[in-house]
């Protein structure tokens, strides 16, 4: 089960970072943007300390918010959030072919929601990659407590410098994940390294689309907030992560922006004019609820310094992923299945 109460929020923000320093990784954090003056190349060539002081800030927002799962999914009329979470990791699952006994990769696990779901929909073992140490903490934990501890483990390491030998597993996918990478590339051809030979890599990537126009002021405003929001050093373009498989040395057997096909807006749960009842804590009147208890607790004391802010650019990124969703210049859902040849 997943934390769900306001105080299990207020002390896990931060994560790992001493509560009296939040403040500062905040202020940190948000200088590696471009709303605060930063630059795509410091973003890339400080991925590392980005990534976690945003993993490290967030993941408790994120799971009170959205649960174990952190991602989005095309969804049918009459479907809850979660069921279409769910069934959108079950396909993942089925277009990977996996089955019991193998081996899979699950690249940038996050706490480890998808990775408990496929194990136990697949009958596989799963190993989690993660390079921030508080959300390893967070999974392993679940892990005990869905009793999927003796076939699903986590590695702490860096996607872009994986600790595991040539061919070493059956599958690989990362859900949302590979966004994060300085470079598209370099994170592909380390999965096509541990990767057996003609196995599969599949994922959802965060994309611009064709629609999106560099020039457009109002595309780079929505582009710098999902990048702000989301921990992102850029956001590249469909055909970038193509181009990149195939560089890396993958066989792509098919690709498709899963965004054109779903019944209901992908960025519905996010639509501050949409109200679930079972999404409460995603609606305009759930998140002025929590803004004003975060608020409340960070001054008495309950919730560090800084958890305001924290809330603040989670909501600006909220905002850019719902114009980026109207105007179809973003998808969270490019989504590819890949092979390593036979023969390497």
């Amino acid at each position: 089960m997943s934390k769900s109460g306001m105080l299990d929020l207020a002390a896990g923000v931060g994560g790992k970072i001493d509560k009296s320093d939040v403040l500062s990784a905040v202020d940190t954090y948000e200088k590696y943007h471009t709303c605060y003056g930063g630059e795509e190349q410091e973003r890339k060539s400080n991925y590392t300390d980005m990534v976690n002081k945003y993993y490290d800030l967030v993941t408790s927002f994120y799971e009170f918010g959205w649960g174990e799962s952190f991602h989005f999914a095309p969804r049918w009329k009459g479907e809850s959030l979660k069921e279409s979470i769910t069934r959108h990791e079950h396909f993942l699952a089925l277009q990977l072919e996996l089955k019991p006994g193998h081996k899979v990769l699950d690249v940038g696990c996050g706490i480890g929601g998808p990775l408990r779901e496929i194990s136990r929909f697949s009958s596989t073992s799963i190993t989690g990659l993660n390079n921030n140490e508080y959300q390893i903490t967070r999974a392993k934990e679940l892990n005990r407590i869905a009793e999927v501890d003796k076939t699903c483990s986590f590695v702490k390491a860096d996607f872009m410098n994986m600790p595991f030998p040539d061919c070493t597993f059956d599958a690989a996918y990362a859900i949302e994940a590979t966004c994060h990478a300085p470079d598209v590339y370099e994170s592909y051809k380390e999965i096509y390294r541990v990767l057996k030979p003609g196995q599969c890599f599949a994922a959802y990537e965060w994309c611009m689309t064709d629609s999106y126009d560099p020039s457009n002021r109002d595309h780079q405003n929505i582009k710098a907030e999902i990048e702000l929001g989301n921990g992102l050093p850029e956001i590249r373009f469909t055909r970038q992560c193509l181009e990149a498989l195939e560089k890396a040395g993958f066989e792509v057997l098919w690709e498709k922006d899963l965004t054109m096909d779903s019944p209901v807006p992908w960025y519905l749960p996010l639509d501050t004019n949409h109200f679930s009842l079972s999404s409460f804590r995603l609606t305009a009147l759930g998140r002025l609820i929590t803004r004003n208890m975060i608020k409340t607790l960070e001054y008495i004391g309950l919730a560090p310094k800084g958890s305001q802010r924290v809330q603040g650019f989670l909501e600006k990124a909220a905002e850019g992923l719902v114009k980026g969703g109207r105007t179809e210049i973003f998808t969270p859902l490019y989504f590819f299945v890949a092979r390593k040849p036979r023969s390497t």
